[in-house]
Formats: structure tokens, sequence, C-alpha cells
């Protein structure tokens, strides 16, 4: 990612979006996101210069011709992201497998994670700094890890990663 360049990340309040925010913003991406209306100004302080409500608008009728989509969402919206990218655009998705994958497009965006000591190093750095924050959405006990891995709908749920508490807290 390019310094100026537009991207369009999907998912910009889930444990994923909020960090690839920060690091786009921190590339000196111009940052378009994906997200429910409600986290709309939550996003807007991490960084991100436009929230699109995915309940109110099509991403295709804001975004046009941007230069990366990071895809945290898969499905129907992967599918429709192709159509906002520019010329040369780049499409990563974090969310489909090659087996699923009916596009050969969508196999080549698979993103897969791979160790890099470096890298990590560099995020620790940036998280001991203050430059990129962790941020936690929901903290629930251990007796409900199976409603976290899920995603089954909570109440108070907010942007950003779910903690399992393994101890009590106090």
């Amino acid at each position: 990612m390019q310094t100026g360049e537009r991207v369009l990340i999907h998912g910009g309040a889930g444990a994923v979006g909020v960090f690839a925010i920060q690091l786009a913003r921190w590339r000196g991406a111009d940052v378009l996101t994906t997200a429910s209306g409600h986290d709309r100004d939550f996003l807007l302080r991490l960084g991100a210069q436009q929230v699109i409500d995915y309940h109110t608008e099509r991403f295709e009728d804001v975004a046009k011709d941007v230069e990366v989509v990071f895809d945290a969402v898969g499905g129907s919206t992967l599918q429709r992201s192709w159509g906002v990218l520019g010329p040369g655009g780049r499409l990563v998705t974090i969310v489909s497998t090659v087996k699923s994958a009916d596009d050969e497009r969508t196999k080549q965006a698979l993103f897969f994670v791979e160790p890099n000591r470096r890298q990590l190093c560099d995020i620790a750095a940036m998280l001991d700094a203050g430059q990129l924050r962790p941020v936690v959405g929901t903290v629930l006990p251990f007796a409900q890890a199976a409603a976290a891995y899920t995603r089954e709908p909570m109440p108070n749920r907010g942007p950003g990663k779910t903690v399992v508490t393994v101890i009590p807290p106090g």
C-alpha cells in the first residue's frame, strides 16, 4: 500500500478491521470502510475518513476506483468488491478459502497468514508506542466461549475484539 492510495476496508468495526484501518492510515492511505452506522464516530476517531453504513448504502455507489479492497466479510460483499477497483487495483480477502472460491480472481486474492518475526516485532513496537491501539469490544467468561467463537448475537457487543477470560477478574 502506498501513501495516498484509496483503500476500502470491509468490516471496519470487526476484530481485524480496527487494525486494518489503523495500519492503512499509518501507511498514508485514504481509508473508506463499511460498517454499521452506529459505529461511525468510533471508526472516524480510529482513522477512517469515510464510513459507509452497509444497512443504508451500497458501497458500490460510494467507493469508485479504489486501489485496494481489504475484505474481512466475504460472500456477496467480496464478489461485489471487484467492481469498485480502479485500473491495477488489488483485492485481498481473509475470509474466503481456495476450496470455496469459484472465481479464479478470489483464489489469487486470498491472503494466508505466515509468521514474520520482523513484522511482528514492528507491530509490537507500534503497540508499545501507542501508535496502534487494540480495541476490546466485549469481554466474556470462559463459559460463553462458544458464543464468542460463533459470534452469536449478544447485547452490548462493541466494535473490536471479543476477549474470553479464563480466570474470573478480581
